[in-house]
């Protein structure tokens, strides 16, 4: 079992972080071929994204099929609820961070200079991302984490992505993007309690800081 992708990718950050609450050893490597459109990757996936995941004969594409593959091959330790409508709400939540809240961040990541912001599309890209954030708002549970009492497939859907997001937000000068979002904020503050989920926090920060750095 390979992962390829680059853990600057939040989609490959968050099955890392998944087979690693799982106990499995699962770090990304480099694309074969060297690209995301080489044809050697194509074969693999010819999507032409990360993360791929290649199981020797037969490889899978799209992180959150990812996450819900490593659930039914390891099982233990469950990452999902038990209850289906349980386990629903914690899709729905990495659901919600896809479509409705990373979109946002193509325009943040295109005015990352100040020098040349399009102040325009940083406020269309701030308004969908504070609009999804809402949205997390509302499904997140009332446990110490994102659903329930200890870290878990929701966690694993929601911390990379919102962390990029967070770090991108920022540079574009949105200082506080969970303001009047209580939930998100009590969930955000037990991210960075948790030991592990801390530890994760840092070394995609620096991951992810290498990769602004290459940009600027």
């Amino acid at each position: 079992m390979k992962l390829y992708g680059s853990i600057i990718s939040p989609f490959v950050a968050r099955v890392v972080y998944a087979a690693r609450l799982k106990g499995l050893t699962l770090e990304p490597e480099s694309l074969p071929g060297g690209g995301l459109k080489s044809d050697e990757f194509l074969k693999l996936n010819p999507i032409g994204k990360m993360p791929t995941l290649h199981l020797g004969d037969s490889a899978l594409a799209e992180s959150m099929v990812i996450l819900d593959y490593l659930e039914d091959a390891h099982p233990t330790p469950a990452l999902l609820s038990a209850a289906p409508i349980e386990r629903a709400r914690e899709r729905l939540l990495g659901r919600i961070v896809d479509l409705y809240v990373a979109p946002s961040s193509r325009g943040f990541f295109a005015n990352m200079n100040p020098q040349k912001r399009n102040e325009e599309d940083v406020e269309a890209a701030k308004q969908s991302y504070l609009k999804g954030l809402t949205y997390i708002e509302h499904f997140l549970g009332d446990g110490k984490y994102a659903h329930g009492e200890r870290l878990g497939y929701a966690d694993c859907a929601l911390l990379p992505c919102l962390q990029m997001m967070h770090i991108v937000a920022t540079a574009c000068g949105i200082a506080d993007p969970y303001a009047g979002l209580p939930q998100l904020t009590r969930w955000w503050q037990q991210m960075q309690a948790d030991p592990v989920s801390n530890a994760f926090i840092k070394e995609y920060a620096a991951a992810f800081e290498g990769f602004m750095k290459s940009r600027r």
